[in-house]
């Protein structure tokens, strides 16, 4: 199977970068797929799960990811969001308290741009709750 680069960065670091075989990503239309001499292409990225397999005989790696944008230009890959964050590394706990700060200021009469912030983390904190109990099949999952 031919690999092409991908590189994952977050807002301040970088996730991922290296050979992969196979991406999906969440959009907007759904989970779209991405495979080695895929046609050049820009699309918007939601939260959701990001899978990717660096071998063909390797696990998808599984994470959580926030709004971004693919940009997808030959054999390269460029994934840019305001976070990603492993699976295997979601603070439930955190999410959950991120969450309930979230809607006490989506509650409150809070100016536009803390109504746009809160709604941010409130759709972060929610995949990664999401994700979480997805992967973990937590039965005492509360959204």
């Amino acid at each position: 199977m031919n690999a092409f680069n991908l590189r994952i960065l977050e807002a301040d670091s970088i996730f991922y970068e290296g050979d992969c075989v196979s991406l999906i990503v969440p959009t907007q239309s759904g989970a779209y797929g991405v495979l080695a001499n895929h046609a050049n292409e820009i699309a918007a990225i939601v939260p959701g799960e990001v899978k990717f397999k660096t071998g063909e005989n390797e696990e998808f790696k599984v994470a959580s990811i926030s709004r971004g944008i693919i940009k997808i230009e030959g054999p390269d890959v460029l994934i840019l969001a305001d976070s990603v964050e492993d699976i295997n590394e979601i603070d439930v706990n955190r999410a959950r308290r991120e969450a309930q700060r979230a809607r006490e200021i989506l509650q409150k009469k809070s100016s536009l741009r803390e109504f746009l912030l809160a709604r941010t983390q409130l759709d972060r904190s929610m995949n990664r709750m999401k994700l979480h109990n997805k992967y973990y099949n937590e039965d005492n999952f509360d959204f």
